[in-house]
């Protein structure tokens, strides 16, 4: 800052002087975010973590206790931490960084000593249903590129969490483009407990001045006639699938190129149709996912590249090959007129006519007019290496994609990432081609042209990419579109939802308001912020989650005073879940209306039921529930973790899903994962309850979903069999649950009859035993070319020895039951083609 802004810096507590440029539109986002939690919303590349920054100093001086700072992906969480620490007088070690690269027992003794937490989400959504970390402390919480705050990603959770946990809350949201339409952006407010919006674009005066105008472009090119002719051959098939979809009446279109919107509309009466347990629904189901891969194929070779469609057909068809493949997979590689296709591309030895046209653009940008840098977007990873490749033959030039390993593909580490921009910056490279990956948020340099392979069909994904140009100088966009394609569609959808956005944006400052009127009512954060002329903002006691507050009172009022029946008199789950003699009521079990507490009644889990709801010292207890790591991928433990009388604790466990006592461990499936286990898998069920039934005096099998008759051709005698195998032969308790929420019901319940009526503890035990030489042997050979343990079985006993397995031929492959041409011919592949590492 400047020698004549000495009285603001006094203003803003912990800011170093002469790092940050000041600007007044972001001194007056950072006075009213902290008098509310507010939505900032600020064109890319102007300052919005410096709005954050701002509010997160004066919090801390003026409120203490400790700031969070979220973002999306690791690169980004970095470049924060680094720019707090350069701009902040608090000691580095004070300003720590949370990923998955950091140990979880390493994160908690980090956050009790941290000032500033800048942390990917996944990792505090974790830490938090395991229970590692508070947010009682947190007195600001920020929400980078907070438009991601819908559905399940875990800033709604961390939202609903920070507001019923913290003291002192505030949160700040921070997007360049929150939202598609108006109902989206209130959307992202409730879901954060947001009920200020603050919006600058380019036309507010104070921003102009910092930003150039951005010239958008779009180039059409045509497809050659070869791709052309291998688009056709895809659509005829398409068009054959949806013609029998309308025989199925789930449909009226017929045309391959239907929008996605009546796609879901069909998969919405195929549901329908399943849930009633119609034989057409599962014949609609394969040929819906049929059409959906055949569409997807189509996208390649006319927007991407024939490469593109090469590299993601021979996916396919080692998915077809693979035990257990769908019929929508077989169906799909064994078409004739797909495999056509698919020769005429391995045929082809050019790529796509954008690859040229990208080239020229290149070349007129760095070549003709001096540009120094350019960055090219595209969708996909196979087109980004092909790209890179392509592009490097001219210009110096690299890929910069994400951290997770794709087929055929490895992912870019970290620290791979942050050298990667880094060089780029310094001038390194010329050309950076690049996923969505650097699309949100990270300190990309100015660039001279943003090339957009391919246009993206949202506004929030175009805004995002068209930010990483025109910020110190004019700057130029360039869409490439492939005519008469899908590329269309989605450029003129994203263009459309864009105007429409920026208009929305500006209409919520109108009604911002309201939007407590839209939420519910809520009240004031307290007066931590001093406006431009001095005044405080309003104050108020606390501030409250949004919600429906009546609705709060009432199941609050019900369980306080132990009303535990429904209005017919009949006893809910409140009536089994503490406090209760052990009666039941008297009731049957009634699997069909889900009555989960006579079902465990009948399992023989309460046989020592007795005690009370409290401890010795009359203090309320919380039941507690160990969760395996790898649960995390269902919503059951967060929803646990929200329970006002759970508390859950996340590990690794050897065995089973969920330990909810001394005794009772479960083990959850999905209908789809039982059925996995039935048709052949990694390990089957049965060695997995049978290592809880060695381990745990009462293991319970969960079979979450419904449709478990009927589904992928498997018998009903089969079905049966198992289940009662399960129960039988493994002395399992076998329980269905129709969702994630009703199976976060059961185990509460199961868990406070266990550790409050039974009086037991939490313990958790047990090894998974060691195969026998019998088992080696079936593993072994289950693993090749994923045949499943019933085909090892067979060719074992047929052929005698894994190594017979190994050298046997087609022919004396398929003398074992139940191998037949595909499958010998598959281990064949496996076992005697050379391995290329």
């Amino acid at each position: 800052m400047a020698t004549q802004d000495a009285d603001r810096i006094r203003e803003w507590p912990l800011v170093r002087e002469g790092i940050l440029e000041r600007r007044e539109y972001q001194v007056r986002l950072a006075a009213a975010a902290l008098g509310e939690h507010t939505l900032v919303c600020l064109p890319t590349g102007l300052g919005k973590t410096t709005v954050s920054l701002l509010v997160t100093a004066r919090r801390l001086a003026e409120a203490g206790g400790a700031s969070l700072l979220l973002a999306p992906t690791k690169p980004l969480v970095t470049q924060h931490a680094d720019f707090y620490r350069e701009a902040l007088e608090i000691p580095d070690e004070e300003i720590v960084v949370f990923t998955g690269e950091v140990r979880p027992e390493d994160r908690a003794d980090l956050w009790d000593e941290a000032r500033i937490v800048v942390a990917t989400p996944q990792v505090v959504e974790n830490d938090l249903v395991g229970n590692r970390v508070s947010l009682a402390e947190v007195t600001h919480c920020t929400f980078d590129e907070c438009h991601r705050a819908s559905g399940d990603y875990a800033y709604t959770y961390i939202a609903e969490r920070y507001h019923d946990d913290a003291d002192r809350p505030l949160v700040t949201g921070m997007s360049a483009s929150p939202g598609d339409d108006e109902e989206a952006i209130l959307g992202v407010c409730e879901n954060l407990g947001i009920r200020n919006v603050e919006v600058m674009t380019e036309a507010d005066a104070d921003v102009a001045e910092y930003t150039h105008e951005t010239s958008v472009e779009w180039e059409r090119v045509e497809l050659p006639e070869t791709v052309e002719a291998i688009r056709e051959a895809i659509n005829d098939v398409i068009r054959e699938r949806m013609t029998r979809l309308k025989e199925l009446g789930v449909t009226s279109k017929t045309q391959p190129d239907v929008a996605e919107r009546e796609i879901q509309k069909i998969q919405g009466r195929v549901r329908e149709l399943m849930d009633n347990d119609q034989s057409e629904g599962y014949e609609a189901m394969s040929l819906l996912a049929e059409v959906r891969k055949l569409r997807t194929a189509v996208t390649y070779v006319e927007t991407q590249s024939v490469e593109s469609f090469r590299r993601y057909m021979d996916r396919q068809k080692e998915a077809a090959r693979s035990s257990g493949a769908s019929k929508a997979d077989q169906r799909m590689v064994t078409e004739p007129r797909v495999r056509e296709a698919v020769r005429t591309a391995e045929e082809y030895d050019d790529l796509h006519p954008k690859f040229r046209r990208a080239r020229m653009l290149l070349a007129e940008t760095l070549g003709i007019q001096g540009g120094e840098r350019v960055i090219v977007f595209t969708e996909s990873r196979d087109t980004a290496e092909t790209l890179t490749d392509f592009l490097g033959e001219h210009f110096a030039t690299e890929k910069f994609v994400g951290q997770s390993d794709t087929d055929g593909s490895e992912g870019m580490t970290q620290t791979e990432q942050a050298e990667t921009l880094d060089r780029f910056r310094d001038g390194e490279f010329e050309v950076l081609v690049s996923t969505s990956v650097a699309e949100e948020g990270l300190d990309v340099p100015e660039v001279d042209l943003v090339l957009f392979y391919e246009p993206v069909p949202t506004a929030i994904r175009s805004i995002q990419r068209k930010g990483r140009t025109g910020r110190q100088t004019e700057g130029k966009v360039t869409v490439l579109l492939a005519e008469d394609t899908r590329d269309e569609a989605y450029f003129w959808k994203a263009r459309q939802d864009e105007k429409r956005m920026e208009e929305q944006l500006r209409g919520l400052k109108d009604v911002a308001g309201t939007i407590e009127t839209e939420l519910g009512t809520q009240k004031s954060v307290g007066a931590f912020a001093n406006d431009e002329s001095g005044d405080s903002a309003a104050t108020g006691e606390g501030q409250d989650r949004a919600g429906d507050t009546e609705t709060e009172e009432a199941a609050t009022s019900d369980a306080g005073s132990g009303a535990a029946a429904g209005d017919d008199g009949q006893a809910g789950l409140a009536a089994f879940a503490g406090g209760s003699d052990g009666d039941g009521g008297g009731e049957e079990p009634d699997p069909e209306t889900g009555n989960e507490d006579a079902v465990v009644a009948e399992a023989g889990l309460d046989d020592e039921a007795e005690g009370t709801d409290e401890s010795e010292d009359g203090t309320d207890e919380r039941v507690e529930v160990v969760v395996d790591q790898r649960e995390l991928d269902s919503a059951i433990a967060r929803d646990l973790s929200t329970r006002e009388g759970v508390e859950t604790r996340l590990e690794t466990l050897e065995v089973g899903d969920y330990v909810l006592s001394d005794r009772v461990v479960v083990e959850r499936k999905t209908v789809a994962d039982f059925l996995d286990t039935l048709t052949g898998g990694d390990r089957s069920l049965f060695e997995q309850v049978g290592d809880a039934g060695r381990h745990y005096g009462r293991p319970v099998v969960v079979i979450e979903g419904e449709g478990l008759l009927g589904r992928r051709n498997v018998h009903p005698k089969a079905i049966h069999g198992a289940l009662a195998s399960l129960a039988v032969d493994f002395g399992a308790s076998v329980m269905r649950t129709t969702s994630e929420e009703e199976t976060a019901d059961l185990l509460e319940v199961i868990a406070e009859r266990e550790q409050e009526d039974g009086d037991r503890e939490v313990s958790v035990h047990g090894e998974k035993q060691s195969r026998t030489l019998t088992e080696q042997q079936e593993y072994v050979v289950a693993s090749i070319a994923e045949v499943g343990p019933v085909t090892a079985r067979s060719l074992l006993a047929e052929l005698g020895s894994v190594e017979a397995v190994m050298t046997a031929d087609e022919d004396e492959l398929r003398e074992a039951e139940g191998v037949g041409a595909v499958t010998a011919e598959r281990i064949r592949e496996v076992t005697g083609s050379e391995y290329e590492g």
